[in-house]
Order: structure tokens, then C-alpha cells, then sequence
């Protein structure tokens, strides 16, 4: 997607600034167009995106257009480095949050702190620190958190009273709103209805960092705090696993490897994600509710999914690149970012301002969904070399997925797998 400016401005353009680290190279002999990758194809969220571009080049004389560049989502990550290696690098990009240490630990990015701070009316400190820490390295922000989002489970309350079930929220009002009791709901719509009873979505039995939404429930980590041992084989994420496995093979809660689910087609009492997805909702021919995701052994949790956006350190217009990302994540922007990516700022994170964005969910969902988790709220897994520990441990995970499986024996065998990457 291109944006050019649609009508030129007489004023000069302003100082470039000084940027430190940045392996690209400004281009001073006219307008400048810059390049920012996005997983997001979206027609939706290119139209944001776009009007934000549009009202920055129209007082920015400097750059000339704006390409959003969309890449698919499966690949993204492997996508960019080859363009970074290829000498195509965007001046931006869209990180995930499992490649992030990748990204803020090498020198892959610019520090973005004296811009932001520079930035007028930008206010810094307005950024909830638990959102920014993925992304600070040696007490510098290396990109901005423009999605941070909880997981929670959506609920079709019409095929929990199909299969004589209570919903979600009276389990919830009653105390009792676990994964075990979902489980059994879950099973009970299986057996009554038909229908598949908890989909995590995007797991699909390969995409493992999102059964961080499960075992976080449990205590249980992939590897410690500072990534040097690992915590497959701990007893934590044995039980939880073990939880997962009979889930599956045992009480058909889950649908097993090889079959698919869709909540948002009416194909599944509850599914895990995030709030983004409500507007598949818009014309659900089914009642349903957004919930936080079920309290485990280890009590009520939240499991975080972020996104951020950074300078490529050798981009072609790092410091237009670093200006357009201070334009584009200041409070007016952010704001109305926040219609699809909860934003990092505390002054936004107000019912009020989540349900203008979010018209389909309730001042009370988003309390208690969003507004009263983030803070707490555990990032999803991110490791240096995260692409080779990702392939690594969907590799020994496999043999999990059978219904004989020695589930603490596959769990050895996957820190056996990554023990040498996190030893790095």
C-alpha cells in the first residue's frame, strides 16, 4: 500500500536529528519515501494506517510516500531478516514479541528514547512500563509496544445451555471459573452437541508459545527468568501439559491434531485470543460473552500478546523513519491505534476510550479483560534465537501429540533440544 503527499507544503523541513547506532543512510538530496512491513493485510487496518500516513505528509515535506509493505503472518520474522540481509530493509518494521530480545539486544534497532522524549506533547512517562519492558534493553526503548493485549476466552454461552452447562461469567460469579471446570464444560459440549468444546487459537498444534495461555495457569515457564535453564521438564509444566494432554485424548475437550474449530463460525463453545477478534463477531448468529482466561492451580494470571514497531537500525531513512514513528504513536495516534491494538499508554487504557474503539464489548468486559490485566499480565515467550529454540521445540514436541504419550518423557527430550541455544 502507497501513500504520497497529496498536496506539498512550503514550510522547510525541520532539523534532521541526531541518532545514534543507525547503520543507514539519510538521504539529503530530496524527498524521501519510507517502507514499514506489517504482518496485517487487513483492509481495515491499512486504511488506519494510511490516514495516519496521509495527515504526516502533509506537514512533512521531507518524506514523499509511505509504503506500508504487508508480509504473511506465517514467516513474517524470517521474511524480514532475509530482506535485512538482503539489503532491502524496511526504515520500519512490526516485531512480534517472540523475536523481540532478537531485535533489542543486537543493535538491530535505534534508540528511540531523546526522540520520543524531544517529541512535543508525546509524554513518555504516559507509557505503562510492564508494556515497555520487552522492549527496553540497558534502560533504552528500542521500539514502541503499540499492541499490548491480553488473551481472554470468548464464550458461546448458546452451546454451553445446549449441552446443560452454566456460562462462563456465573462460574466466574461463583468462584469457580478454572480450567478444570472449563474443561468439563467443554467435554460436555463435545459429547452433547457435537461441537468442539476449547479451541487455543493459533495453536494448531504447532504454534506452541501459545500454550503460555494454558501453563502460566500452572506457574510454568519455558525456561527461567534470565533464559538459561530450561523449564519444559519442571513439574509445573508437567502437570500442566499432562492437564493439556487429557484435555485432548481423554475428556475430547479440545479438537485433536489434524482437526480444526472455528468459535467465531459457531464451531466451538470458547476459544482463547484476544480482544482483536470481537469484530468477527459482528453478525454471530449465536450469544456469547469475553471472559478472562480461567484461574489455575497457581490462581488467576494474565497471559500478554504485544507487537512493536521499531527503526531498523540500517534502514535507508532512519531518522525520517524515527520522526514518523514519534508522529505516528503520540497520544492522537495511539488513540485511534487502540480501535485494534490496545494501546501502552495509561491515560488510555479507560473503558471509555477501549469502547470506542471496541463497540462490541462492554465497559465491564474490558475491565476486567483488558484494563485489569495488563499490568500483571506475563509477556508470551521471547528468547534470543528464538527461530531455531521455535523450531527446536516444535520439533520434540510431536510425539506429545498421540494419545499413549509419556508426556514427562517428550518434556525431557524438549530441554534436551533447547538446552544448547538457551546455553548461548
Amino acid at each position: 500500500m502507497r501513500i504520497t503527499r497529496r498536496t506539498m507544503v512550503a514550510a522547510a523541513a525541520a532539523s534532521p536529528i541526531a541518532l545514534a547506532a543507525c547503520g543507514g543512510e539519510s538521504d539529503d538530496d530530496g524527498p524521501v519515501t519510507l517502507r514499514v512491513t506489517v504482518w496485517s493485510a487487513n483492509e481495515d487496518h491499512l486504511a488506519l494506517l494510511n490516514g495516519i500516513a496521509e495527515a504526516y505528509l502533509a506537514d512533512h515535506p521531507e518524506v514523499e510516500a509511505i509504503e506500508f509493505d504487508p508480509l504473511p503472518f506465517e514467516g513474517y520474522t524470517s521474511t524480514l531478516t532475509t530482506q535485512i540481509a538482503g539489503d532491502n530493509a524496511p526504515d520500519l518494521a512490526w516485531i512480534l514479541e517472540n523475536s523481540a530480545p532478537d531485535f533489542v539486544t543486537t543493535g538491530a534497532l535505534v534508540p528511540l528514547g531523546d526522540k520520543l522524549s524531544s517529541t512535543d506533547g508525546y509524554d513518555v512517562d504516559d507509557l505503562v512500563p510492564a508494556a515497555t519492558e520487552l522492549w527496553r534493553h540497558d534502560d533504552e526503548l528500542y521500539a514502541y509496544p503499540f499492541s499490548t493485549s491480553p488473551f481472554a476466552m470468548f464464550v458461546n454461552n448458546d452451546l454451553l445451555a445446549e449441552a446443560g452447562q452454566p456460562t462462563a461469567a456465573e462460574l466466574a460469579a461463583s468462584g469457580e471459573w478454572t480450567w478444570e471446570r472449563a474443561v468439563e464444560a467443554g467435554a460436555a459440549v463435545r459429547a452433547q452437541t457435537g461441537a468442539d468444546g476449547i479451541v487455543i487459537r493459533d495453536f494448531d498444534y504447532s504454534g506452541w508459545d501459545n500454550l503460555s495461555t494454558l501453563w502460566t495457569g500452572w506457574g510454568a515457564r519455558p525456561w527461567s527468568e534470565d533464559g538459561t535453564e530450561c523449564g519444559f521438564a519442571e513439574p509445573e509444566m508437567v502437570e500442566a501439559m499432562d492437564f493439556m494432554h487429557r484435555s485432548v485424548f481423554e475428556h475430547e475437550a479440545m479438537p485433536g491434531p489434524g482437526t480444526t474449530a472455528d468459535f467465531f463460525a459457531g464451531e466451538a463453545a470458547m476459544t482463547v485470543t484476544q480482544i482483536s477478534r470481537a469484530g468477527l463477531l459482528e453478525d454471530a448468529a449465536f450469544a456469547w460473552d469475553l471472559v478472562p482466561l480461567p484461574a489455575g492451580p497457581a490462581g488467576e494470571y494474565s497471559v500478554i500478546g504485544q507487537a512493536g514497531i521499531g527503526v531498523l537500525a540500517v534502514a535507508p531513512h532512519p531518522e525520517q523513519a524515527a520522526d514518523f514513528l514519534a508522529f505516528m504513536t503520540g497520544p492522537e495516534n495511539s488513540q485511534k491505534l487502540a480501535q485494534y491494538f490496545p494501546p501502552p499508554r495509561q491515560s488510555q487504557l479507560t473503558a471509555e476510550v477501549l469502547g470506542q474503539a471496541n463497540p462490541l464489548l462492554s465497559p465491564e468486559q474490558l475491565q476486567t479483560v483488558v484494563i485489569d490485566r495488563i499490568d500483571e499480565g506475563v509477556v508470551k515467550p521471547s528468547h534470543t534465537g528464538q527461530a531455531q529454540i521455535d523450531q527446536a521445540v516444535r520439533a520434540a514436541l510431536d510425539p506429545l501429540w498421540t494419545a499413549d504419550a509419556d508426556v514427562e518423557g517428550v518434556l525431557t527430550e524438549v530441554c534436551a533440544a533447547i538446552d544448547p541455544f538457551l546455553a548461548r
